[in-house]
């Protein structure tokens, strides 16, 4: 290991080029690293600790920034002082990793939020009223229902969503049902599945399409959210109703159908257990739910 002379701050733009080229970071998520470090770089210099080399930062140091995220006059969440150190373990990462002598990054601990994080999903109620929602007759309709089949059937974040291709789904057309390799995050490989049903919606929308691009869903991001959105209002569901809602219902349904956390890990593309973990807190209140309507000791009293 060595000891770089370059002060903290003067690290960070190699540090983004190491997301960008040995992470595989996209480029949002690299924006979110350099925006999370900026407020410890700006702490640093409020301190007069500018100067400081990696191999000078000290437990104590992080201490103090913690207590700065904590108590500063606009507070933040547990869970968004997370992030901010989260950013900073990656730092120390990046010097581990160029052999660049400074402060562990298990160092770091992340503070524990007593809430319990919680999960948003549909009833399968509110989902039928929400495919019911686009005028199919129209081609927009037609694209939108297909969007929403998609999603519930395959649990897609938005990001693998707009990048799937024509190309993927042109083969499978005639299937009962059909199962696409896609990359998702971590630049993971993934098999997703679409129903009989959904193949159905994607067929029809994809006949009446005359354009040449390839993209299967010519949509932004941003555009989606606002048609889901807006077909949630039409629908009288839940306004909270976003593409990740419906991975959340997609994963809620398979769990309540009695599919293992494991299975659902794989179908999700989680990397860790730990994450798909958050589902099991939805069924252990729908357990209690049961538990209590049912085995109340009421028949007792």
């Amino acid at each position: 290991m060595k000891k770089s002379p370059r002060p903290l701050p003067h690290h960070i733009t190699d540090f983004l080029d190491w997301l960008d080229v040995e992470k595989g970071l996209a480029p949002k998520s690299q924006e979110n690293y350099a925006r999370f470090l900026k407020k410890f770089i700006d702490w640093l210099k409020a301190n007069k600790l500018e100067n400081l080399r990696p191999y000078e930062l000290s437990p104590d140091h992080v201490w103090k920034y913690r207590l700065f995220l904590s108590r500063s006059s606009r507070p933040l969440k547990k869970s968004t002082q997370n992030y901010y150190l989260i950013a900073l373990r990656a730092f120390l990462n990046y010097f581990v990793e160029r052999d660049i002598l400074s402060l562990p990054a298990e160092k770091i601990k992340l503070g524990k939020d007593k809430k319990e994080r919680e999960i948003r999903f549909l009833t399968l109620e509110q989902l039928k009223k929400l495919f019911a929602s686009p005028d199919t007759s129209k081609p927009s309709g037609l694209r939108d229902r297909a969007i929403l089949e998609t999603l519930f059937s395959t649990g897609l974040r938005i990001s693998e969503l707009t990048s799937l291709r024509r190309a993927q789904i042109k083969s499978k057309l005639n299937a009962k049902e059909a199962e696409i390799s896609i990359v998702g995050k971590g630049e993971r490989i993934r098999t997703v599945y679409l129903s009989e049903r959904t193949i159905g919606w994607v067929k029809k929308y994809l006949d009446i399409r005359r354009d040449n691009s390839d993209v299967l869903f010519p949509l932004t991001p941003r555009a989606i959210q606002k048609m889901i959105k807006k077909y949630a209002v039409l629908a009288g569901v839940p306004v909270f109703t976003t593409p990740h809602v419906m991975r959340h219902t997609f994963a809620t349904d398979l769990l309540e159908q009695g599919v293992d956390l494991r299975t659902i890990q794989e179908f999700l593309g989680h990397k860790s257990i730990t994450a798909t973990q958050i589902y099991a807190h939805v069924t252990s209140k729908k357990l209690r739910e049961i538990h209590k309507k049912f085995h109340s000791g009421n028949k007792l009293s």
